[in-house]
């Protein structure tokens, strides 16, 4: 039975009851790309992304903005061919007054946007995340 029997293929969520190990073991068994990025050091908007950038494999002229975010999302995946799809975990995403609610939702829409690109083109893209 598979892990996301229950779980949209382009959505962006909230971790719940999921654990990271299962997330990552699902992941492979649907031979999808398992993005991890590990942010409880993060504090600021500019230290979340290069967290995110890090994890990911970024390319390194990554401009650590949100547009830039977006665009190695969706532009620069795409150009490597054809995708199966994305098991993506943002895990403790901070609270702080560098990184507040308008920062976490401005990320999590950024996340949102690439989820309804991969849609488009009918590729899996689970993004699970959760705060500090």
């Amino acid at each position: 039975m598979s892990l996301f029997k229950t779980v949209p293929p382009n959505i962006v969520q909230s971790i719940r009851a999921f654990r990271v190990t299962e997330l990552q073991q699902e992941a492979a068994h649907l031979q999808q790309h398992f993005l991890y990025a590990y942010c409880a050091e993060a504090v600021t908007k500019q230290q979340v992304l290069t967290t995110i950038a890090t994890a990911f494999q970024f390319p390194r002229h990554f401009g650590k903005n949100f547009d830039a975010l977006h665009d190695c999302l969706t532009d620069l995946t795409h150009k490597a061919g054809k995708q199966i799809g994305f098991v993506v975990v943002l895990e403790q995403l901070p609270n702080t007054q560098k990184f507040d609610k308008e920062a976490r939702e401005t990320l999590l829409d950024v996340f949102r946007d690439a989820a309804d690109y991969w849609a488009e083109k009918k590729v899996p893209f689970r993004v699970f995340y959760s705060f500090q």
